[in-house]
């Protein structure tokens, strides 16, 4: 983190950007980077993908920074790039033809595997990661709206406020998804936890 904008919040950073302040851009996009990510993983899209996904979505929010009106709705207006950049994504993907090649199975199997975090050992690596594609497999199951609530709620900590604007629902709407959803991935979960 830079530290001219350590004690900047989003709003400060979204007013100077919005004034040609092309490091304060800077600073927010690097901030906003890892949500967006994790926004689209469990949206359940591919790994391989999710790295053009985000680029392409930071390139509009940098693009139109100055028509953002409010910037208390900033994660609102974030939140609807993300998702019709998914969804934009989904639509092309289902256009254009599956092409396999050989190449890419056979690199895939050479490829070494990395332990990211040495601070855990490889056991709880592994807790994790399975805890992790558990998770990952039950909100892939949920009905979408109740999914795409449920993300932006658990994964990106949004109000209620923020995802009704996000999502063009009503406060009720949002509140009885988030319920509904939640007690779905219990269900789901409960089988795996001791």
């Amino acid at each position: 983190m830079k530290l001219k904008f350590k004690n900047d919040n989003t709003e400060t950073l979204i007013h100077k950007a919005q004034n040609d302040d092309f490091e304060a851009l800077e600073e927010l996009i690097r901030r906003e980077e890892k949500n967006i990510y994790a926004t689209l993983y469990y949206m359940n899209a591919k790994c391989d993908e999710i790295s053009d996904l985000v680029q392409e979505i930071l390139f509009k929010v940098a693009k139109n920074i100055k028509k953002l009106k409010n910037p208390k709705t900033f994660r609102a207006w974030l939140n609807q790039i993300t998702i019709r950049q998914f969804y934009d994504s989904l639509r092309k993907k289902q256009r254009m033809p599956i092409k396999i090649t050989l190449e890419n199975d056979y690199e895939d199997k050479n490829k070494e595997l990395e332990i990211p975090d040495s601070s855990v050992t490889p056991h709880e690596c592994i807790l994790n990661d399975e805890l992790d594609l558990v998770i990952k497999k039950s909100i892939d199951k949920l009905k979408e709206p109740f999914k795409m609530t449920i993300v932006m709620r658990e994964l990106q900590g949004l109000s209620y406020d923020e995802i009704a604007q996000a999502t063009n629902s009503s406060i009720g709407t949002v509140k009885s998804r988030i319920a509904r959803a939640r007690c779905k991935l219990q269900e789901y979960i409960k089988p795996y936890m001791c």
